[in-house]
């Protein structure tokens, strides 16, 4: 066995943890990189609600993986769909083909879910957890302001939005909505400014496990924006005009947000792997997968204790999991002790409509206009990062 050639890295997913890995990776003289997505693009999820209020593009919330990786001299992208991966060969497979792997890593992120509890969910709702989902919802988002718009002058019947779910997605999305339509109405002049949106919460409270800080003051921006807010409610059922909650009230509506949770991605599904009751992957405190110590799982998909304590799947935990994973790696190669994590959530930024945010960073709150432009920053010094190696691929791609 030659154990000086470089070892194959497999990295399945295009998501934060994904990009965080094949960058970190990249230029270690051990490893050749290769890194799986069914789509040609990354979504940055954390810029949704921008996205639907017309503030940003597509293109400004995506990086194409193709430049991408050929910014990365030795990372390649593969546009494949993995439907399986064979453990005692060290292979993934795909539609076409197979790949064998020295180190594996799952970073195949989350999907909305879409529980076939609720009567209609997956025929009348919109979930916005990949781009194709919140380029449609925010179509539709359009197309209600424009018809609104037509009926000025005559009658105007108000814009009725329901969101299912009151995490981050729910408020940031909601507050952003909100805040969007009236700058919109009044900016153009227009007679119906009409605009009722019901975010409903199955909790006694908004953004579950988050500070009573950023709760409090979430709630009341919501409010502010006449937001109204729903508690300790769920949908029994969705048709194309209503929703129907659990106390049996109906609620009229044009269009309905579900991001009322997350399931694991279908190919978890076909994975013999241990996993919680939910799904998810079960790792070790070396983001391990329990039964192969050449595989990681980092990311949405795995859940993250931390001295028994959950951590939530957030896009910062995601890349301090591939910082993690990536040492791990390069030890094993070096046949060093791995190294356990304590990853914990560095901070969170919440945006409630144009020119407002409320964070906790560190031990420090900040509210208002500078949590808008700090999470503006962060957001910015991301994407700067991934157009630094797009760029450099589509340069590379063109000369060649």
């Amino acid at each position: 066995m030659d154990t000086n050639r470089k070892k194959t890295v497999i990295v399945i997913g295009g998501g934060y943890g994904g990009l965080r890995t094949v960058a970190q990776l990249d230029r270690k003289e051990e490893c050749r990189v290769l890194l799986f997505d069914q789509n040609s693009y990354h979504f940055m999820q954390t810029d949704v609600y921008e996205l639907i209020a017309n503030e940003k593009d597509f293109a400004q919330v995506s990086v194409d993986l193709f430049t991408y990786c050929s910014g990365l001299p030795d990372v390649s992208f593969h546009k494949e769909e993995i439907v399986g991966v064979d453990f005692v060969n060290k292979r993934v497979i795909s539609s076409t083909n197979r790949y064998t792997y020295d180190y594996l890593v799952l970073a195949v992120g989350a999907r909305t879910k879409f529980t076939s509890k609720i009567k209609g969910l997956l025929e009348f709702a919109h979930g916005v957890k990949s781009l194709p989902q919140a380029m449609h919802f925010k179509q539709q988002f359009e197309m209600s302001l424009f018809k609104k718009v037509q009926e000025s002058g005559t009658v105007c019947q108000p814009l009725s939005i329901v969101i299912v779910g009151a995490g981050l997605s729910g408020v940031e999305i909601a507050a952003q909505m909100a805040s969007y339509a009236k700058d919109f109405y009044c900016a153009n002049n227009f007679l119906c400014r009409k605009l009722n949106i019901v975010l409903i919460s199955s909790g006694k409270t908004i953004l579950k496990g988050l500070d009573s800080y950023l709760v409090k003051h979430s709630e009341k921006v919501l409010q502010d924006l006449d937001i109204k807010i729903r508690y300790s409610t769920r949908v029994t059922a969705v048709n194309a005009a209503s929703v129907t909650l659990d106390n049996g009230e109906s609620i009229d509506m044009d269009f309905m947000l579900f991001a009322g949770g997350i399931e694991p991605s279908g190919l978890l599904e076909k994975l013999q792997l241990e996993k919680n009751e939910r799904g998810f992957l079960s790792i070790n405190e070396y983001l391990q997968v329990q039964g192969y110590e050449n595989v990681f799982a980092i990311g949405d998909c795995a859940t993250l204790y931390n001295n028994d304590k959950f951590i939530a799947p957030t896009a910062d935990v995601a890349e301090q999991m591939a910082d993690v994973c990536v040492t791990n790696i390069m030890r094993s190669i070096a046949k060093k002790r791995l190294l356990k994590h304590h990853i914990s959530s560095r901070g969170v930024l919440i945006a409630l409509g144009r020119k407002r945010a409320v964070g906790k960073i560190s031990q420090f709150y900040i509210r208002g206009y500078i949590a808008f432009m700090m999470k503006k920053l962060i957001e910015k010094l991301y994407l700067y990062r991934l157009n630094y190696y797009a760029k450099r691929g589509c340069r590379k791609i063109f000369e060649e």
